[in-house]
């Protein structure tokens, strides 16, 4: 029954879409917000591995492709409501199966859901929009993905709810947000010491408030945590397990630079580190820290985020990140991270007589809690790394990308990554990843 409602409703959406895509969003009709295709043909080469787990890098190398597939829908409704709707799907693996590193290499096979899910057709995004204006200049809103065309105040009130990424609104970032288009590890898309709720897929469901201002913003969410660590399914009530952030954005200068102050609190059935370990020093085993799994623990962590435009109406400029998690309680949600730290850079292809082209550099050093490293090194896993030991060192990761606009709507370019340290275990690597993307957008 729930796929013949899938179903219909899809129908319902490309059946309006067909009707209403103008500039105007009139009422209750079906808007198309566009459309995408990514392609990423991955190959990660073989590396020193004196030793391997479960959750290694594949010490022998590995090729794979990746295909993800989406439509992207709205509805103006009454009252300043609108409903979004997102249709995705996800074709091909990540090399070495998303695992072995902190910093993954593909950060567009997050939608997988690890490999496990069904390749076919799924809803991502369902969800109501609000806004309220309080005053000021109305502002034309573009047509966009999560956007209807609109005129919106300047200063308002924005509020949504149902199925969406918390990154939808979260850890925004210029230069560093998109693997389909800009870096593709995921240590340079996202803070990753965020550990943000979220399925398998990357989704989960949840209520953002807004207060928007033209200098500032204050953003709160608060969304459901999945039932295990990277689990594919959520916890219904929110009074049980909630993942919790509280954003404030500053941009006192018009398109000038922007800097993002965000803290976060997560209340799941997680483990603990030293707890994992202490039972398993005392029973003589490895420690297993799902097995350390119970109610009401509690996860925190600040994250900053800034941005800077330099030139070319902003398609050039700088970025960074930097993250902190206490470490105590199991990564649970994006990836094993504790702290962070990157920058880069994107250049427009202006100086060389391509406007459309877009070069960006970039580097990230991601780190563990000392409970954490230790727990690995004594044979513990997670859910992205596992060596069986650890010989520990930061991990860090170098990532360059070009991208070449064929024709309108058209980008291809090649990738290239370097991490040393891999899992952050000094014994393996350096790993190189090397990449082309084709990324179709409407």
């Amino acid at each position: 029954m729930k796929k013949i409602h899938f179903i219909a409703a899809t129908m319902w959406f490309l059946l309006g879409a067909t009707l209403a895509r103008g500039d105007d969003a009139p009422l209750f009709i079906p808007q198309w917000l566009g459309a995408q295709y990514t392609f990423v043909d991955q190959h990660q080469s073989p590396l020193h591995s004196p030793y391997s787990g479960p959750l290694s890098l594949r010490p022998q190398g590995d090729t794979e492709r990746s295909h993800s597939f989406g439509a992207y829908f709205g509805v103006a409704l009454p009252a300043r409501l609108q409903f979004y709707f997102d249709v995705e799907m996800f074709k091909g693996e990540a090399v070495s199966g998303a695992t072995g590193l902190g910093g993954f290499a593909n950060g567009d096979v997050v939608h997988s859901g690890g490999g496990a899910l069904s390749k076919t057709a799924y809803v991502a995004r369902r969800y109501l929009r609000w806004t309220l204006p309080l005053g000021g200049d109305m502002q034309t809103q573009q047509r966009g993905q999560g956007q209807l065309p609109d005129q919106e105040g300047s200063h308002r009130i924005e509020i949504k709810l149902g199925k969406m990424a918390v990154s939808d609104d979260f850890d925004k970032n210029r230069y560093a947000d998109a693997a389909r288009t800009q870096f593709l590890n995921w240590s340079l898309l996202n803070n990753t010491a965020w550990d943000f709720a979220a399925d398998t897929r990357g989704y989960t469901e949840g209520l953002m408030l807004g207060w928007i201002n033209p200098a500032w913003s204050l953003r709160y969410g608060i969304y459901r945590m999945p039932t295990q660590a990277n689990g594919t399914q959520t916890v219904t009530s929110l009074r049980r397990a909630r993942g919790e952030q509280l954003e404030l954005t500053l941009q006192p200068i018009p398109d000038g630079g922007v800097l993002r102050l965000l803290a976060f609190r997560n209340i799941a059935s997680m483990g603990i580190y030293d707890d994992a370990i202490a039972i398993a020093l005392a029973h003589h085993a490895t420690p297993d820290i799902k097995a350390d799994d119970q109610p009401g623990r509690r996860k925190y962590g600040f994250a900053a985020n800034g941005e800077l435009p330099l030139a070319d109406d902003g398609n050039t400029g700088l970025f960074a990140r930097a993250g902190w998690n206490d470490g105590r309680t199991e990564s649970f949600a994006y990836t094993e991270v504790d702290r962070t730290l990157s920058a880069g850079a994107q250049i427009s292809g202006k100086h060389w007589g391509r406007p459309s082209d877009i070069v960006g550099v970039a580097m990230a050093m991601d780190a563990l809690s000392p409970a954490h490293r230790d727990y690995l090194a004594l044979g513990g896993d997670g859910f992205t790394l596992g060596d069986g030991a650890l010989n520990y060192a930061r991990e860090r990761i170098v990532e360059a990308y070009y991208n070449l606009a064929l024709v309108a709507h058209l980008t291809l370019g090649p990738d290239i990554q370097l991490v040393h340290n891999p899992g952050y275990n000094r014994d393996r690597g350096p790993a190189r990843f090397v990449g082309m993307r084709m990324h179709v957008e409407f």
